[in-house]
């Protein structure tokens, strides 16, 4: 069969249900073949963005393709997808191999261009090697740590006949594929640590949610009665209404209560979290005089920041073999409670604040009050760090999405198609008017593909964060205001409801109305971040006193 249609029945025999990309001269040989599985959209970036999305709700690989010309262009999703462990497979055609020496147009070096990036760059010359080429796509995508893959095919490929010389391994369609278990010795060493220890903290990372162990994270607390913290992108390991839930802890999303927790522990527990600068405030909480546990599937980041007790395993089957280990000693559940009153009543009264824009602080918390089952996934700034840190999740599992691997704007639109159609879910996309810029045109994917999304969009008509980290550096504000735009007319341009909120009076009702009618965007009009500063933790301790909110 032509290699346009051995690579449709390989892709099918993985279980893919949808391919994210766009159309391009190199790619046209295989489009007759995907047209049943193909999402069309209007950026190469935002379809690795939607591929990355799907990826994390659905536990299965995101694909995305890409031609020639537009591969440059899906680099910053890819390195996202890298940056936060996503297994993704990038798709790519190209030019004959030699034509990049002709100066064929569209030819580039795209080896060199993903292989930085991604597990491994595949480059398939015969139509005969496909079959070799995705099954090994897969197993590295999904096996250990996740991560994308590229695969390199010339259009010649696509039109040449090949077979199968290799079956697909079906268990790597779905992630994790294989679940390693944690050297016993370290474990026990790590269990005697734990029952050693007078004030241990657990802190779960996204590696707790890639490996669906949200019930071992909280039958360990309660074994141990043991407060539970996550990082930003790990939010969901546990509920946040669990007794034990001190909510997101570190720079991105952790607030004075949270990081308390960190800063009178005695032991902390990094439960696959790779403990970066932004998960841990530049390595504040914890501090590096600690004692500490950490579990990950990935070699290089197990002791990577920290000097600690290493245990290199899937998170879920490690847990387990933890927990065994736990009862084989003779530990008992210990009935203990984080006390939230005070950290609660603080956040009212900053939810009580009034002025002349919304509060995005109630606007979060009336929000939460009406989530019920949605996936939340929020752009870098008001979107994101309020939501982080002062939304709680009812239950445990993937229902936010964060893209604080790289941490770059205009993620959150082409994301949210990604995550409805991988989850089957209504999506609340958190973007910004900065991330906006960057990802508008996706709104008429959304509009096309009837998304169940609600876009809302918070407009302080500026870069807000980086006006806020001039203002904590001392420096002038320069270079970050926009001009005043009608997002509600731009929206329905593009075929959704649009509403705006401009009062803390109308979030209630236009919030209800919006989730009723999608697709649909939601313009919240709030004040930049250097006017109403939120939880960021090093801005906290900067703040002069006139404009400082106690989170």
């Amino acid at each position: 069969m032509k290699g346009s249609t051995l690579l449709l029945e390989l892709l099918k025999d993985y279980d893919v249900e949808h391919v994210f990309g766009l159309p391009g001269e190199t790619s046209i040989p295989y489009y007759p073949e995907l047209a049943g599985l193909h999402v069309i959209t209007r950026d190469e970036r935002n379809a690795v963005y939607m591929a990355d999305a799907y990826a994390r709700v659905s536990f299965k690989p995101g694909v995305v393709e890409g031609p020639s010309v537009g591969s440059p262009y899906m680099l910053p999703g890819v390195i996202e997808a890298y940056k936060s462990s996503s297994p993704v497979i990038v798709i790519t055609t190209d030019t004959d191999l030699y034509g990049e020496k002709m100066n064929m147009l569209t030819s580039l070096d795209q080896t060199a261009l993903f292989r930085p990036y991604t597990k491994d760059s595949i480059t398939v010359t015969r139509a005969d090697d496909l079959s070799h080429a995705v099954r090994r796509a897969f197993r590295l995508a999904t096996a250990g740590r996740p991560g994308p893959v590229h695969l390199r095919i010339p259009s010649h490929v696509l039109e040449e006949e090949g077979s199968i010389t290799l079956p697909p391994q079906r268990e790597f369609s779905r992630y994790p594929a294989q679940r390693p278990v944690a050297d016993q010795d370290a474990i026990r060493l790590a269990v005697s640590a734990l029952l050693d220890s007078v004030n241990p903290v657990l802190v779960c990372g996204q590696g707790a949610l890639y490996s669906r162990a949200w019930d071992e994270v909280a039958e360990l607390a309660e074994l141990l009665g043991t407060p539970v913290g996550t990082t930003i992108t790990g939010k969901g390991c546990i509920s946040e209404y669990h007794p034990l839930s001190i909510g997101v802890v570190g720079g991105r999303g952790g607030t004075s209560f949270s990081n308390s927790f960190l800063e009178e522990a005695d032991l902390v527990f990094l439960v696959g979290s790779n403990a970066d600068s932004a998960n841990t405030d530049r390595w504040r909480y914890p501090s590096r005089s600690k004692t500490l546990i950490q579990l990950d599937v990935s070699e290089a980041e197990v002791g990577n920041n920290y000097n600690a007790i290493s245990l290199i395993g899937d998170v879920k089957a490690t847990l387990r073999e933890i927990i065994k280990e736990l009862r084989s000693r003779g530990v008992r559940r210990r009935e203990i409670r984080v006390n939230r009153k005070e950290f609660d009543s603080r956040i009212e009264e900053v939810a009580g604040v009034r002025g002349d824009r919304v509060n995005p602080v109630r606007f979060i918390k009336e929000l939460e009050r009406r989530v019920e089952d949605q996936v939340i996934v929020a752009d870098p700034g008001v979107g994101a760090i309020y939501t982080s840190a002062l939304f709680r999740t009812r239950k445990a599992g993937r229902h936010f999405i964060f893209n604080y691997g790289l941490g770059g704007l205009g993620y959150s639109i082409p994301a949210s198609i990604g995550a409805q159609l991988g989850s089957g879910r209504q999506v609340l996309a958190m973007s910004g008017d900065g991330s906006f810029g960057f990802s508008a045109g996706e709104l008429e994917t959304i509009s096309r593909l009837r998304s169940d999304v609600v876009v809302f969009l918070f407009n302080n008509s500026s870069y807000g964060w980086i006006r806020a980290e001039m203002r904590v550096q001392g420096r002038d504000v320069r270079g970050t205001d926009f001009s005043s735009l009608d997002y509600v007319k731009i929206a329905e341009g593009f075929g959704l409801r649009a509403y705006r909120i401009s009062t803390d009076e109308d979030i209630g009702d236009v919030v209800e109305q919006a989730m009723r009618t999608t697709p649909s965007l939601v313009e919240v009009v709030v004040e930049p971040e250097d006017r109403f500063f939120p939880p960021v933790a090093h801005w906290t301790r900067s703040l002069p006193g006139d404009v400082k909110h106690v989170y």
